[in-house]
């Protein structure tokens, strides 16, 4: 019933349409659609007040900031898009439209269509959102007030470790097989998006761990299956990847000579006002992360020297699935100018 008012509600929306949504604990969410960049994004949103974004990353929707949104929409209008390619929103064909000017350019209209031209807004950004936040903090930095990242690469941070940590370009290995440079007995990826494929993926890994943690009901988990199943979005997902070549020079399977393009910061930001970003910026990070390793966060403030950090030595690449309530803690410390928020810290659980 619920994919039944959506998929209404796409077809009646205009310019921006709202709908009832599923009750996620206390508070309902609110569906929306806005057209902007050619395309037509799908957000939920809850709250009123200045504009908090956010970005999801790699297999992901915006439902994985359900907790942190919650909130944040106490006292602000918080917001979760699915970026383009994602769930409800449109999925344009090919690789062109998932190059990085396009998906900061979604971000940009986005912001002005929902809270108004400028105005400045909080972006908040994992994995392949966290990509485009990084780029859109230095080609847009006077719209942003703050900025928050959880595990999500810094650009150049990124191509210096994919060129320089063996750890990383070994742990980057799945960039090769997104990307279809396969080595001998290497499988492409399962670009199937059928309910059965969603419903096998849902019931293992991240997803199946909140589940059997308790954090996450089975309603939690049928919001992923339903997004999973959209036909086309694992590879508008893989996309991504492919069209801003996000893999290492080379590994141990993957000789340099076979390797045609890799990451490039220079031309992902291409169009930057700056490369240095001065807006106040928290790095949240789960330590256990095994596909951004923790060599990242080194020499991070060279490039963001208004930095605070925040370790989750127990979590990993999902820490705001598992640690949902501290992450948004955080979030709210550190965007209500708490003086007492330390620039660098570690989460130590309540003994």
């Amino acid at each position: 019933m619920r994919r039944a008012v959506w998929v209404l509600a796409g077809l009646l929306a205009l310019s921006i349409a709202a709908a009832p949504h599923a009750q996620t604990a206390r508070t309902a969410f609110e569906d929306h659609y806005a057209d902007v960049n050619g395309v037509r994004l799908h957000y939920a949103s809850v709250g009123q007040g200045p504009l908090v974004l956010f970005l999801h990353g790699y297999p992901s929707f915006w439902y994985q900031w359900k907790d942190q949104m919650l909130e944040m929409g106490r006292d602000h209008l918080a917001v979760g898009l699915d970026m383009r390619g994602y769930n409800l929103s449109s999925r344009p064909d090919g690789l062109e439209p998932y190059k990085m000017p396009h998906l900061v350019e979604d971000v940009r209209q986005f912001v002005e269509k929902v809270a108004g031209p400028n105005k400045k807004f909080i972006l908040v950004a994992h994995d392949w959102g966290a990509n485009v936040s990084w780029v859109f903090a230095m080609v847009h930095p006077e719209m942003l007030d703050k900025l928050i990242i959880v595990n999500g690469a810094h650009p150049f941070i990124s191509e210096r470790e994919l060129r320089e940590n063996p750890a990383q370009r070994y742990a980057s290995n799945y960039f090769f097989v997104f990307n279809k440079f396969l080595a001998p007995g290497e499988q492409p990826p399962d670009e199937n998006d059928t309910k059965e494929s969603a419903t096998r993926r849902a019931h293992g890994g991240f997803v199946d761990a909140e589940v059997k943690s308790g954090r996450y009901t089975e309603q939690d988990r049928q919001m992923w299956i339903d997004a999973w199943s959209q036909p086309g979005s694992t590879t508008a997902g893989l996309n991504y990847y492919r069209a801003n070549h996000r893999n290492p020079p080379f590994n141990d399977l993957h000789p340099p000579s076979t390797i045609p393009t890799s990451w490039s910061a220079k031309e992902i930001t291409q169009g930057a006002k700056t490369t240095i970003i001065k807006t106040p910026t928290l790095v949240i990070w789960g330590m256990k992360d095994t596909a951004i390793l923790s060599g990242h966060l080194s020499g991070l403030d060279k490039w963001v020297p208004n930095l605070s950090v925040k370790l989750y030595p127990d979590d990993d690449h999902w820490v705001m699935l598992e640690k949902g309530k501290s992450l948004a803690q955080d979030m709210r410390r550190f965007i209500d100018n708490d003086k007492t928020f330390p620039k660098e810290s570690v989460f130590r659980a309540a003994r």
